[in-house]
C-alpha cells in the first residue's frame, strides 16, 4: 500500500482499466466523470473507488489538494478546467501510458497519424508474431496499455498513439515510432490547430536513434518534426517503382524491392502507403521481412474500412465508415472516382470546405453537418439530405442509376445519430443487405 492519491479524470474504458491497475497495486483513488455512465458508477463503487460526478470549475482546486497526479482519459478538452488547476497546484497530468512504463519495461512500438492507425497498428502486430515474436496492440484500442502489460507472455507492445494520448502523457516512451500523416481533426477537444499538431509530434520524443522515427515523406508536416536521419515512406524515393517492366510494379520498403504489388489484396494509395509505413516499424522492432510480405499477401483489411459490402444489381455498396476526417474521405474517393457519396455526421470542429475539392458523381448529407455539406458541394454536383441510413442508401441508389458505387465515407464522427463508427457501418451493411434479399 502507498501513500499516494491519484486522481483519475474519465471514467470510460481506458479510465476503469486506469482504476483497476491502481487499485491492485495499493495506490489510493479518486475518481472524476463529468457525466458518468451507469457502467462507471458500477465499476467504481466496486471498488470502492470514491467518483465525483460532474465538479464546477471552482471545484477542482479542492478535489487536487492532496493529489499526487491526475490520469487523464482520452478525450478530454484543453479547455478543461483540471488543466489549469492542475498547474496552478503543481499537480502533474500524464497518460495511462505512462503508468504502463512505470510498471513495465518491456519494448514499445507507437503509431500516429489522423488517418490509418488501427490499420498500421494491426499489421505491424501481425507481422512481429508472423515473426515469432509475442506482439499486443494496445493504447486507442479495446485494451488500454495498463491493462496489457497483465500479459506477461507479450514481448513488444505495439501502441495506437491518439493525439489526446500524446498530448496528456509525461514521456512518449516508444522506439520505433511513426508517424503516418496530418489533417485537421479533433478540434473539440484540442484548443486549436495548432495544439493538435504539437501533441501529435510529440510520437518522436523518444526514438533511440533518428532511423527509428518512420516518417511519410510525401506529408509536409510530419516532415517539419522528423528527426534528420528519419525511415521515409511514402515519398519518390520510397513509393512503388516499376522493376523488371512495366508491368510488374513492386512495393519499396527501405529503398528496397518487398513484394509484388499484384499480391497485395489492397493496393489504393492509402493501402500502399500503410503498407510500406506498417513493414518499415514492424523491420525496426524486429519483424523479418519475409514474414511482411506473407502478412500483406493476406490482408484483406480492417472492417468499416473501404471494405465492399455487397454488389446489388450492378451497384457496389462501400462501407468507409471508419472515415471521421475529410482528409479520409478524400482518399477514399481517390480510389474510387465517380462514387456516389454518403457524408456527414458530427464535424468535430473541423472545416467540412476542403471536401469540395473531391469529384464525387453525387453526395448524399447526413447527419449535423449535413447543412454544412449543402454548401460545399452546391454547383459542384447534386446534394441531397437525408434524416435516416435507410433513407440516405434509397437516395444513394437513385442517383447511382444502377451503375457504379455508393460509398459511405462519412468524414465526420458518427455520435449525432449512432454510439460509434462501428455502429454506424453495421447500420449501413444492414440496409444494403435488405436491398441484396429484395433483389433475390
Amino acid at each position: 500500500m502507498t501513500d499516494s492519491t491519484t486522481l483519475v479524470l474519465g471514467l470510460g474504458v481506458t479510465g476503469r482499466a486506469v482504476i483497476d491497475a491502481l487499485t491492485r497495486r495499493g495506490v489510493g483513488v479518486v475518481a472524476v466523470d463529468d457525466h458518468p455512465s451507469v457502467d462507471a458508477q458500477r465499476h467504481a463503487a466496486r471498488l470502492n473507488v470514491p467518483l465525483v460526478d460532474g465538479p464546477n470549475a471552482e471545484d477542482w482546486p479542492r478535489l487536487l489538494s492532496g493529489v499526487t497526479e491526475v490520469v487523464m482519459g482520452p478525450g478530454i478538452p484543453d479547455v478543461h478546467p483540471c488543466h489549469a488547476a492542475a498547474a496552478s497546484t503543481n499537480v502533474s497530468i500524464i497518460d495511462e501510458s505512462d503508468l504502463a512504463a512505470r510498471w513495465d519495461h518491456r519494448p514499445r512500438c507507437a503509431v500516429t497519424g489522423t488517418n490509418g492507425k488501427t490499420t498500421v497498428v494491426t499489421l505491424i502486430t501481425e507481422m512481429l508474431e508472423c515473426s515469432g515474436i509475442r506482439a499486443m496492440a494496445a493504447g486507442n484500442t479495446d485494451t488500454p496499455l495498463v491493462a496489457a502489460i497483465d500479459d506477461v507472455e507479450v514481448a513488444t507492445f505495439v501502441v495506437e498513439a491518439s493525439s489526446f494520448r500524446l498530448g496528456h502523457a509525461g514521456s512518449v516512451g516508444a522506439s520505433p515510432a511513426g508517424w503516418l500523416n496530418f489533417a485537421p481533426d479533433h478540434l473539440d477537444v484540442h484548443a486549436d490547430l495548432a495544439a493538435y499538431e504539437t501533441a501529435k509530434a510529440r510520437i518522436f520524443e523518444c526514438v533511440k536513434e533518428p532511423r527509428d522515427a518512420i516518417a511519410n515523406a510525401a506529408d509536409p508536416v510530419v516532415m517539419a518534426h522528423a528527426p534528420p536521419g528519419a525511415s521515409l515512406f511514402g515519398g519518390p524515393a520510397t513509393a512503388c517503382r516499376v522493376g523488371g517492366s512495366a508491368d510488374s510494379p513492386l512495393l519499396i520498403v527501405d529503398n528496397e524491392p518487398l513484394m509484388d504489388v499484384s499480391s497485395l489484396p489492397r493496393v489504393l494509395p492509402h493501402d500502399l502507403l500503410n503498407a510500406q509505413a506498417a513493414a518499415v516499424l514492424a523491420i525496426r522492432a524486429g519483424a523479418s521481412r519475409m514474414a511482411c510480405a506473407e502478412v500483406l499477401s493476406g490482408f484483406a483489411g480492417l472492417a468499416h474500412r473501404m471494405a465492399l459490402v455487397a454488389e446489388v444489381a450492378g451497384v457496389r455498396f462501400v462501407d468507409d465508415s471508419k472515415s471521421t476526417t475529410p482528409h479520409a474521405t478524400l482518399a477514399a474517393l481517390a480510389g474510387i472516382p465517380g462514387a456516389v457519396l454518403i457524408v456527414g455526421g458530427r464535424s468535430k470542429g473541423v472545416d467540412l470546405s476542403v471536401l469540395g475539392e473531391a469529384a464525387p458523381r453525387s453526395v448524399v448529407a447526413i447527419g449535423e453537418a449535413a447543412p454544412e455539406l449543402v454548401d460545399v458541394f452546391a454547383g459542384r454536383c447534386t446534394v441531397k439530405t437525408a434524416s435516416s441510413m435507410a433513407e440516405a442508401v434509397a437516395l444513394a441508389c437513385d442517383a447511382v442509376a444502377g451503375v457504379g458505387t455508393v460509398l459511405l465515407s462519412p468524414g465526420c464522427s458518427s455520435f449525432d445519430w449512432y454510439e460509434s463508427y462501428v455502429e454506424r457501418g453495421e447500420d449501413f451493411i444492414r440496409i444494403v443487405h435488405g436491398l441484396t434479399e429484395t433483389t433475390k
